[in-house]
């Protein structure tokens, strides 16, 4: 059946759809909702008028997938360590960077979305196919040593919240009880399932969101922080800067998302498994995709928006400059519930329930991300959606990488501290590997007629030299931090 022109995909971000498209391939398109949500043919017997209401919510449905996952799981304990030390030491100084960052975000989600939806494999199997393994090894060297550094600086903070509320706990029994419970979910509950318990977790966020209205302050200035960029030349602003990049851009989301498309083909039955074959994408299939990431990146910084003016509001007008410990992250929150008895006691309760669950989600995506890339490199069965016995190889890296991230916890690092350093780590890996997604995203003997479109391009290589130039003078200023 004829598409038209949006068949000719437009990689270029907020680039209309003509309405005719959801109309054209319906078939294909209705074939497509019932396999994602389980109805194989069950629909047949409904009154039409029940079908078409059933349709409407599996098309909201279909939107939320990977891209809102990952841009869940951007939020992680690094991340709001990192939002809040930047909130608390430079106010809103730093604010206009979650506006800055939503296209570049987007952007590099999307190229990677892209390469796992249209080729049906992973980011490191579409390299191994592509370039020899002198560059994929580096690269996987790179991302399993930052990822393995942020598994154990999300333990220690899931161990240093849990703390905050429950004071006698000892931090080894903490990071061992999360660290076997994370491996149990990961390893025997279908990771559909153990997910969906923690978007609720993850919604604890939003009280970075009430509490910016409550302390925001001034709202011109914050419009006007959130507008125009501030810049400081000083080792201590450049080392924040970088970390809020690699917190918000970093490489585990690259190589999560791309797998995570593949294994959507995989769940929709479009490919037998990741990387044995190209799927069949619809215009469809494009818009969803899109969509998704657009949705979980802009639900990504709006969170992180909150964060700093939180942070601004309560810590950094009141003196507190340095983060040290959870405690003072927890203190942001207080004036949230300052109208109740025990108000500080609450908004550790509500800042515990925050780390955790964004920690909960946030160490699979790490972990798995980790054991995509590396089981991709060498050619092993792959994906959560496999059980233990049919993927040996890709469940132990993630329970090894798991553990050795543990074992980060006992090195005497102060938690909050190995977060934000986690985050600078991500900052510096994820130069080099968004150099090779941006040579595969405009790479036709990979994505076909779906290369990159001329958006794409500019706001993917501003991305890569901002990092870069950033990561550069960073280092050259490091002595004097």
């Amino acid at each position: 059946m004829r598409i038209g022109k949006d068949d000719e995909y437009d990689a270029d971000i907020g680039k209309g759809d003509s309405i005719g498209d959801s109309i054209d391939g319906q078939d294909a398109n209705q074939n497509r909702d019932n396999e994602i949500n389980g109805n194989f043919g069950s629909d047949a017997e409904e009154p039409i008028k029940k079908r078409s209401t059933r349709s409407r919510f599996k098309s909201i449905s279909d939107i939320f997938g990977p891209g809102v996952i990952t841009g869940a799981s951007d939020d992680d304990p690094s991340g709001i360590a990192t939002y809040s030390q930047a909130g608390a030491r430079f106010g809103l100084g730093i604010l206009w960077m979650s506006l800055y960052l939503l296209p570049l975000m987007i952007a590099v989600q999307e190229m990677c979305a892209r390469i796992g939806l249209i080729t049906g494999n992973g980011l490191a199997g579409v390299i191994r196919s592509k370039y020899s393994k002198k560059i994929l090894y580096p690269i996987a060297s790179l991302l399993i040593i930052a990822n393995t550094v942020n598994i154990g600086a999300d333990i220690g903070a899931l161990a240093a919240a849990t703390r905050l509320v429950v004071p006698q706990l000892p931090i080894v029994v903490g990071t061992l009880s999360f660290t076997l419970l994370i491996l149990f979910a990961e390893v025997f509950i279908p990771y559909k399932k153990y997910v969906k318990i923690l978007k609720y977790l993850t919604l604890s966020l939003f009280a970075y969101v009430l509490t910016a209205i409550i302390v925001g302050g001034n709202w011109n200035q914050i419009y006007l922080s959130t507008l125009i960029p501030h810049l400081e030349l000083n080792s201590e602003f450049i080392m924040i800067f970088v970390a809020i990049l690699g917190t918000s851009i970093s490489p585990y989301l690259f190589f999560w998302q791309a797998s995570e498309e593949a294994e959507e083909d995989v769940a929709r039955h479009k490919i037998k498994d990741i990387g044995i074959a190209k799927p069949k994408i619809t215009a469809k299939d494009l818009r969803l995709m899109k969509a998704d990431v657009i949705i979980g990146m802009s639900f990504s910084l709006f969170i992180t928006w909150s964060i700093i003016i939180t942070a601004a509001g309560s810590l950094h007008i009141n003196g507190i400059t340095n983060i040290q410990t959870a405690d003072q992250a927890a203190q942001a929150l207080e004036p949230l519930v300052k109208s109740f008895p025990n108000a500080g006691y609450i908004a550790k309760i509500i800042f515990a329930i925050g780390i955790i669950g964004t920690g909960l989600l946030a160490i699979p995506v790490l972990a798995g991300s980790s054991a995509y890339a590396l089981s991709e490199t060498f050619g092993w069965s792959e994906g959560l959606g496999k059980k233990f016995n049919q993927a040996r190889q890709f469940y132990t890296i993630i329970i090894g990488s798991t553990f050795i991230g543990l074992l980060i916890n006992f090195i005497g690092i102060d938690p909050i501290r190995a977060l934000i350093y986690a985050a600078v780590i991500n900052g510096v890996v994820a130069v080099p590997i968004i150099f090779i997604i941006m040579r595969i995203a405009n790479d036709k003997n990979i994505l076909g007629q779906k290369t990159n479109g001329l958006f794409s391009n500019i706001v993917g290589w501003a991305t890569f030299a901002i990092m870069g130039a950033a990561t550069f003078i960073m280092f050259l200023t490091w002595g004097n931090h």
